[in-house]
């Protein structure tokens, strides 16, 4: 996942952690609660115990990390639950994004992403593979450009398009800029829009007006609060609830979802 800040993995900090706490419980003298108080001598004793048994067992330090990380996991899941169901409406049907897939589907996928992020190109086939299988599923695009400059003017082009063309016009300039390599210029706007057959011109200024401000203003509120901070980001669910699926998944993956969620 191509995230908007990076940020150390719990994994690479969990260990630490869970020696830090062992070390601060052995400093805050368990034998308090009896009335006793521990020595200096008696203290360090017992944390040099601890740090002798941790030496002599280090898998205890890794047992204790996975055991975090699955709690930290389940609450995370837990509480995209219920984002998920408080921002069901602007997530499912917001009114202006793009939509794709069966519009009636059972199911609907929708992805929050980035033309810039290399994970989401990566995602697109499989996608595209799980959408365009299953038959059964509606597809949401969210522009969501998170990594500078290019990455808002390709979105803005992206929207522009949809404003002013068909669906099946926004759907290819979404396949086509998924892949793109190299910078996005005016140059290159006005190329992609005559192949499209659309004005340039009209393209160019749509990309400027307030109605595109608007769509990626409106995106970027919602991911805050779903708390949303890196792309590819999936909701997938019915129209009313859902899970989020953080990061890339391939297409397998995404159908084993799709069952459990149809039951």
């Amino acid at each position: 996942m191509t995230r908007l800040m990076p940020r150390l993995s719990l994994s690479a900090l969990a260990p630490v952690a869970a020696v830090a706490a062992l070390m601060s419980a052995a400093a805050a003298q368990p034998v308090a609660a009896q009335g006793m108080q521990m020595s200096d001598d008696e203290r360090a004793a017992f944390r040099a115990e601890i740090r002798s048994y941790l030496l002599e067992n280090p898998d205890v330090i890794f047992e204790a990390v996975a055991e975090f990380e699955r709690r930290n996991a389940a609450a995370q899941a837990d509480m995209d639950i219920t984002l998920v169901e408080i921002n069901a409406d602007e997530i499912f049907h917001d009114g202006h994004s793009w939509v794709g897939g069966n519009p009636d589907g059972d199911l609907t996928l929708v992805e929050f992403m980035d033309y810039r992020c290399s994970f989401c190109a990566r995602a697109y086939p499989h996608v595209m593979d799980f959408v365009q299988n299953d038959g059964n599923v509606r597809l949401v695009i969210k522009e969501f450009p998170i990594l500078g400059p290019q990455s808002e003017v390709m979105s803005r082009f992206a929207i522009a398009v949809q404003h002013l063309g068909e669906p099946a016009q926004y759907e290819e300039i979404h396949g086509r800029l998924i892949g793109w390599e190299g910078d996005f210029t005016e140059t290159s706007a006005r190329l992609l829009a005559d192949e499209l057959g659309l004005d340039p011109e009209a393209v160019l200024a749509e990309m400027r007006a307030d109605s595109v401000t608007q769509v990626l203003v409106t995106n970027r509120e919602l991911a805050q609060r779903l708390q949303i901070s890196g792309t590819p980001t999936f909701v997938l669910g019915t129209g009313e609830r859902g899970e989020m699926l953080r990061g890339f998944l391939p297409a397998d993956e995404m159908r084993g979802r799709a069952a459990d969620m149809r039951g």
